[in-house]
């Protein structure tokens, strides 16, 4: 498997794992199989440096291309086959569009591909010449190295909201714990009477499957913004 899609089905796993609350679990993982495994955690890196705007002078961007090159082809040979496996048994499950093609191509060996590589080299090269963009950071996780990946997870997660839930997302975030912990009880419990309803009315078996699991879940749930946040969405969803 290429080391591209690799990246992506990681990605898309701690997104999910962010919904569902479980980042927490997933990111010991990613921890554990990446992030102190030296060659992978080191090609990991690689393919996030070269799909940055970086704003690199265009007199050394080639050169910038072609010592990842040599970096990729002096990593990827110590990369063991059992690693990647462990992987593919964590994130097996996830189905992903390959957002990193064009480095994958740019790292491939495939002479029928030559084409394909000049064209992602080209793309990787424009990238890399644009100015990064600000980006206005809403909520940081403070978990020393995993700072970086859980941030951009938390913005590929805000990234599914819609603006006007960005706004509802933006005030809570700025307002007091104490006003909005007094609101989340009498929120959740508004909540899971309205899915107690839902139950007694549903005779579909997955439907109800599927509401007792969310109803076990909220009364397991301690208050958070975060938590506030997805409990208000489902309240005005029901």
């Amino acid at each position: 498997m290429k080391f591209g899609i690799l990246k992506s089905k990681i990605e898309d796993c701690l997104v999910e794992s962010y919904k569902k609350n479980t980042l927490k679990r997933d990111m010991f993982v990613f921890e554990e199989l990446v992030l102190k495994n030296k060659s992978l955690s080191t090609l990991y890196f690689l393919y996030d440096e070269l799909s940055k705007n970086k704003g690199i002078n265009e007199s050394i961007v080639n050169e910038y291309i072609n010592e990842s090159i040599i970096l990729f082809e002096n990593t990827i040979s110590k990369v063991n086959t059992n690693d990647i496996r462990d992987i593919n048994q964590w994130i097996g499950h996830v189905t992903s569009n390959n957002r990193y093609q064009d480095i994958d191509n740019l790292f491939s060996n495939n002479a029928t591909t030559i084409e394909e590589k000049l064209k992602s080299k080209k793309t990787i090269s424009e990238n890399l010449k644009k100015s990064p963009s600000k980006v206005k950071e809403v909520i940081e996780v403070p978990l020393k190295s995993m700072v970086e990946v859980a941030n951009k997870t938390i913005n590929t997660y805000l990234d599914t909201l819609t603006e006007s839930e960005k706004k509802q997302l933006n005030t809570l975030l700025t307002t007091p714990d104490d006003k909005l912990n007094k609101k989340y009880e009498f929120l959740k419990e508004d909540v899971i009477e309205k899915l107690e309803t839902l139950l007694s009315e549903s005779d579909d078996t997955e439907t109800n499957q599927k509401i007792t699991e969310t109803m076990e879940k909220l009364q397991t749930e301690n208050y958070d913004k975060l938590n506030y946040f997805k409990l208000k969405q489902l309240n005005e969803n029901i």
